[in-house]
């Protein structure tokens, strides 16, 4: 079966969003209290318009020796990033986060971001899925009884 982002992949989430006004420590702040890896940056009317990752904050604030309680996420965050859309596959999601080498997609519908999907979660539903056609399949070789 080809799961999708949504809902089999996540669910409907409340996202973690920042303005671009907004600043790296505020940031690294929201991200420490939610445990999350990610944060949306979202304009006035609440559409997407970056990405802000721990790796940015490690690479473009703590690295460049700038303050975070100063640095603005516009300047910092990855603008225009890639999207999901919750009708996409998983599969389709790890190619893309292969290939760009990244670790969270935002899921946009409808122009609003709905969820946010990292590749633990991706890993998650990839391993779920194994073990689920491994039992499938030792089933119709050994029968109902293997296992058992």
């Amino acid at each position: 079966m080809q799961r999708k982002i949504m809902p089999d992949i996540v669910k409907r989430q409340t996202i973690s969003s920042l303005k671009p006004e907004n600043t790296a420590h505020e940031a690294a702040t929201m991200m420490v209290k939610a445990n999350i890896g990610a944060v949306v940056v979202l304009d006035m009317q609440g559409r997407l318009t970056g990405i802000v990752t721990e790796r940015d904050m490690t690479r473009r604030v703590v690295a460049k020796g700038l303050d975070p309680k100063k640095t603005q996420l516009a300047d910092i965050m990855t603008k225009n990033p890639d999207t999901l859309s919750p009708d996409d596959s998983a599969f389709d999601a790890l190619e893309l986060m292969q290939a760009r080498n990244y670790r969270h997609l935002p899921v946009v519908e409808d122009g609003k971001c709905v969820g946010m999907v990292s590749v633990r979660d991706l890993y998650a539903a990839a391993k779920s899925s194994l073990e689920e056609n491994i039992r499938e399949t030792e089933a119709f070789v050994f029968g109902d009884r293997y296992g058992a």
